[in-house]
């Protein structure tokens, strides 16, 4: 079969950018609804921070369009220097970066700021599989599971310095692609136990750490814990079916940055329990599209992309709602393609895009399966 007929062939997966899309759509609209008193008081301009995040979806959805369209060995093939652009902008924000509420995460741009710890995350799925990739006959073996998890802790320790949540979604991110790629599962529980040491170092090591930790188990106590007080209270007065979309009392200034970590509470004041219910079936929905495509891609790079990405969805959606919920500490993470937040929704899109190339290609004979 020729090439050109090859491209013929190529089929994205339609199920999983309909999802997208309705997470999009469903995004901007909350994002609307959570941020027009914040916009209105702030800015005297209700759609203030809905105009802001309508334009980065526009550049995420083209970055996804173009993404989608290229192949996804081609992309992998950049990894290693996205990788270490990754640390140079890591490590920038330390240095020069723009401190807002007491952390530095972002870098400014011109009249755009742009925060790398977004793009790490994307480097580092196509980092890992990359290197998985080359290292396939060997996944199996203890020490190439450490090498793995080791080349992670220059951007782990970058990145967690002034944004722990992300940090450990990194983390996450390879756990779940060395467990994808190793046939073996004891050697996981001296994974876990490592993990969980380094977590109780990492707490104790920034007094303000602990804190939360206190926060987290009496918030009432705490006048940091009045976020948390009120998002709870948001939730438990939505009831089954919500006030109604544009009807949150808590918006209007008792839930700080409403728009941002704590939407999901705005989202079952306003929706109920029957909204953030259908909400969460769409992620569900979404992450088990990616768990297919994985499953059927034409070679282990393909699988490892999107085994990464599935993993990056998953434990944000994990943390932010349970953020929301007070079922863990407060860790300041977002929820994806619903919180606000420009750089997050470009380079989530950006990563659909990638899974779309995964799936267009799986129809076809790599290389190495011919092998």
């Amino acid at each position: 079969m020729s090439e050109k007929e090859k491209r013929q062939e190529r089929h994205i997966d339609v199920l999983l950018l309909v999802l997208v899309l309705i997470l999009v759509v469903f995004g901007l609209v909350m994002l609307f609804s959570a941020s027009e008193y914040n916009g209105r008081v702030r800015f005297d301009d209700s759609a203030y921070y809905f105009k802001k995040q309508l334009f980065a979806t526009a550049l995420g959805l083209m970055a996804m369009y173009f993404v989608s369209q290229m192949d996804y060995r081609v992309l992998a093939k950049m990894a290693p220097a996205a990788y270490l652009l990754s640390i140079v902008l890591s490590t920038a924000v330390l240095l020069v970066g723009q401190e807002i509420n007491g952390s530095k995460r972002w870098l400014n741009l011109g009249p755009l700021s742009f925060q790398p710890s977004e793009f790490a995350k994307v480097a580092v799925i196509l980092f890992l599989g990359w290197q998985i990739e080359k290292s396939r006959k060997s996944t199996g073996n203890f020490w190439f599971m450490c090498r793995t998890m080791a080349t992670l802790l220059p951007i782990v320790g970058l990145v967690g310095s002034n944004n722990l949540s992300t940090a450990v979604i990194i983390l996450g991110i390879g756990v779940v692609l060395i467990f994808v790629s190793n046939p073996r599962y004891l050697p996981f529980v001296g994974i876990g136990a490592a993990g969980i040491g380094f977590v109780a170092v990492f707490l104790a090591a920034e007094s303000y750490r602990l804190e939360r930790l206190a926060i987290w188990r009496n918030p009432e106590k705490y006048e940091k814990g009045f976020q948390t007080i009120q998002g709870l209270y948001a939730i438990g007065s939505g009831g089954l079916f919500g006030r109604g979309l544009g009807s949150s009392i808590q918006k209007l200034g008792f839930v700080p940055e409403a728009q941002n970590d704590m939407i999901f509470s705005v989202i079952c004041e306003e929706l109920g329990l029957f909204g953030s219910s259908l909400l969460i079936l769409v992620f569900m929905l979404l992450l088990w599209r990616l768990c297919v495509i994985s499953t059927h891609s034409r070679d282990l790079l393909g699988a490892l992309l999107t085994a990464g990405i599935m993993a990056h969805m998953a434990v944000q959606v994990i943390l932010n709602i349970a953020v929301v919920t007070n079922t863990i500490p407060n860790t300041g993470i977002t929820l994806p393609f619903v919180s606000y937040g420009g750089t997050s929704v470009v380079f989530l899109l950006g990563e659909m895009g990638l899974a779309l190339s995964v799936s267009s290609h799986k129809g076809e004979t790599s290389a190495y399966n011919k092998k």
